[in-house]
């Protein structure tokens, strides 16, 4: 498998995951014309996935689904509860392009076994996704208030992760954003900061572990340095060597990471 993370942030998400039999997109949270572009930077494009994996409704994470699916007519696979939202937007999949992939439930797409799970977030029935081929396993897990013991259990021994490390507490606490929104933020249907996040990947973590990227930085509450920073202390502290064993890769909202091959 070869996987980069087009893009990852609250102005929109989106990753790339790749085998001989095809390619497929986690989430198009981004403009149409801007998946493009940085699909164009792995030499590829839109005209070659296979399939989109929608994870929930919100628009950083189905932004560019509307034209993209009018436009390439790429399979989409969502859940039940989550079609429902996306048709609320007036986004219009036709019907042979319309898949449901519900949680908890298995499916084979690219020679890859693809698992969904849910996870804790104010959407209607948010769920990310693991997939393994040949012994080799990549999780991602963003937007999610808290790491359950059922989703640590179904993502543990992956060889890569691609995990939510959204924001700084103190910043977000000192920050500009309303009370509302920092309780949001904070709740178990908010999202998981650097340290929160760093104590689930401790459980999550075994020798084949070789790439945690740190996915989901707000834009106000958190740094790219300081988030690495962070989830380097807490593992340092549990032995685990993120010099030489793990590499903590950081991820960016307009730039894709390079291809990595598994």
């Amino acid at each position: 498998m070869k996987m980069s993370v087009l893009a990852s942030g609250s102005t929109g998400n989106s990753t790339y995951i790749e085998t001989e039999k095809g390619s497929l997109l986690i989430d198009v949270g981004l403009s149409c014309k801007r998946i493009e572009e940085a699909l164009n930077t792995l030499d590829t494009s839109l005209n070659n996935i296979d399939a989109i994996l929608i994870t929930h409704e919100h628009s950083d994470h189905i932004k560019g689904l509307k034209v993209i699916s009018k436009r390439y007519g790429i399979p989409i696979y969502a859940n039940e509860l989550t079609w429902q939202r996306i048709e609320a937007k007036d986004i219009e999949v036709h019907n042979d392009k319309r898949f449901h992939f519900n949680p908890l439930e298995e499916k084979e797409l690219l020679g890859m076994n693809v698992q969904s799970f849910n996870v804790s977030h104010d959407a209607i029935d948010p769920q990310f996704y693991t997939f393994m081929k040949d012994n080799k396993k990549i999780s991602v897990i963003t937007d999610t208030g808290y790491i359950s013991d059922q989703m640590k259990g179904i993502i543990k021994d992956s060889d890569v992760f691609i995990f939510e490390s959204n924001h700084d507490v103190d910043m977000l606490r000192m920050g500009r954003y309303p009370w509302v929104t920092k309780q949001r933020i904070l709740s178990d249907v908010g999202h998981v900061s650097n340290e929160d996040a760093a104590h689930a990947m401790r459980d999550v973590i075994t020798d084949r572990t070789k790439r945690i990227y740190l996915s989901h930085l707000s834009l106000d509450n958190n740094i790219k340095e300081l988030a690495k920073m962070s989830v380097e202390q807490v593992l340092n502290q549990y032995d685990i060597d993120t010099d030489n064993h793990i590499t903590i890769s950081d991820t960016d909202k307009a730039v894709p990471t390079k291809i990595y091959q598994i």
